[in-house]
């Protein structure tokens, strides 16, 4: 019988930090596409919009002015998913309907005061204020008695959702710990509890002896297309010391990280030649008052498009019945980003 070749052969890969499986069909990737097509050109935005209700100075939708800020600007999401004031609650019905009341805060973080500007054309010491604010923001939402975990992400670009072009992210913090933390969470400690070693930080270093799946080194940062991926072209950024959350970061390892967060969108952006859209976010350790030993600060980019620009993918058919599928491999991805730094 032949040997399995994970370039040529359908396989199952298996995610050592949520625990499910995704189905790999590599051979699927020569296939043609005739599927939907459209002209995507890297939109023109000018430096300030007065219609823009994220930039200084102007008006926002419930009313209020944004003050002349001239770096980041923070302020409470205007329609938050969340909200501080929810009353405690329950709703049962038999064995089977539940519901809880579930508190929180949302904010939102305009980047730069610059509505033309993304993480990609902003320069690292832009993105080190950034990262400086993520910092002060976990600290200060994470310190509240009924926060137990900090979500600091952001969607780039209309097709995730972003309901603004402004440059801007999002912190949702909430009561409970959210799935996929929570997943990664059980994954993290079983692995601790059993070698006493974090499990990002025994990945890495396997990551870096293959140097397979790695797009962007830094000192402090790896950012590498995780063995499991799922999104074509998805990445990790994974800090080579163990720590758990971004307030232990160092101030050597804050601005390199805004270093890496730069050059990978950078090399997106080449990849697509637009301004690429993503879902991107920290995952860190939980601010439920527990030590979490096992918690590995990382982060990840969700990119939703396959091919090219005009070709994107979702979640669909097998994938929302069955598993996740993927036809493109993280090897090939990897190498096809790393092609395009420099």
């Amino acid at each position: 019988m032949n040997t399995l070749d994970l370039t040529e052969h359908p396989h199952r890969r298996f995610n050592a930090l949520n625990g499910e499986w995704l189905l790999v069909s590599p051979h699927r990737s020569k296939r043609p596409w005739q599927g939907q097509q459209e002209d995507i050109a890297k939109e023109e935005r000018p430096q300030y919009d007065p219609k823009c209700y994220l930039c200084p100075g102007n008006v926002r939708a419930n009313g209020e002015f944004n003050p002349s800020y001239t770096q980041t600007f923070v302020f409470e999401n205007d329609f938050g998913a969340l909200q501080a004031n929810v009353p405690e609650g329950s709703f049962t019905k038999g064995n089977l309907l539940r519901a809880e009341a579930e508190r929180g805060i949302c904010r939102v973080i305009c980047f730069s005061p610059r509505h033309d500007l993304t993480l990609t054309d902003m320069e690292a010491s832009e993105i080190r204020r950034v990262v400086d604010v993520w910092q002060q923001q976990y600290q200060e939402l994470g310190a509240l008695n009924y926060i137990n975990y900090v979500q600091i992400f952001e969607n780039k670009g209309a097709v995730m959702g972003s309901s603004n072009p402004h440059p801007h992210g999002q912190i949702w913090a909430q009561s409970t710990i959210p799935v996929e933390p929570a997943k990664e969470s059980v994954q993290q400690l079983s692995y601790f509890q059993e070698h006493g070693r974090s499990l990002l930080a025994d990945y890495l270093e396997l990551e870096l002896k293959e140097k397979q799946r790695i797009v962007v080194e830094t000192e402090a940062f790896v950012a590498l297309v995780p063995f499991w991926a799922v999104w074509p072209f998805e990445t990790i950024i994974i800090s080579k010391r163990h720590f758990g959350d971004i307030l232990q970061m160092s101030e050597v390892e804050k601005t390199d990280f805004a270093i890496i967060i730069k050059e990978l969108s950078t090399v997106y952006d080449k990849l697509f030649g637009v301004s690429f859209p993503y879902s991107a976010g920290l995952h860190q350790r939980p601010t439920d008052g527990q030590a979490h030993p096992e918690w590995h600060f990382h982060m990840h980019f969700y990119p939703p498009l396959l091919r090219s620009a005009t070709v994107k993918k979702f979640m669909v058919g097998y994938e929302m019945l069955g598993d996740p599928q993927r036809d493109i491999t993280p090897e090939w991805a990897a190498e096809r980003l790393r092609s395009l730094r420099g």
